[in-house]
């Protein structure tokens, strides 16, 4: 393909052809879309609720650990 120049426009397709193709490849990358199974699902989102619950624990011991701290400081 050969090099435009700056005068030359790209010319773009009608409004309704780039919603038609940007429909196509929503439609095309949907189909690559694996379904976990009940127990993959399971397992992924029980891997969730833990590291959620680690994370609180961490923000609530940060929390109480700076907040005793600033007491110590300036209380």
């Amino acid at each position: 393909m050969a090099k435009t120049s700056n005068s030359e426009k790209a010319v773009k397709p009608n409004v309704f052809m780039r919603i038609g193709l940007f429909i196509k490849q929503i439609v095309d990358e949907l189909r690559k879309v694996v379904t976990p199974t009940a127990k993959e699902l399971f397992f992924w989102s029980l891997a969730v609720f833990i590291f959620v619950l680690l994370l609180m624990a961490l923000v609530t011991g940060m929390d109480f650990g700076l907040g005793k701290l600033v007491l110590w400081l300036f209380g």
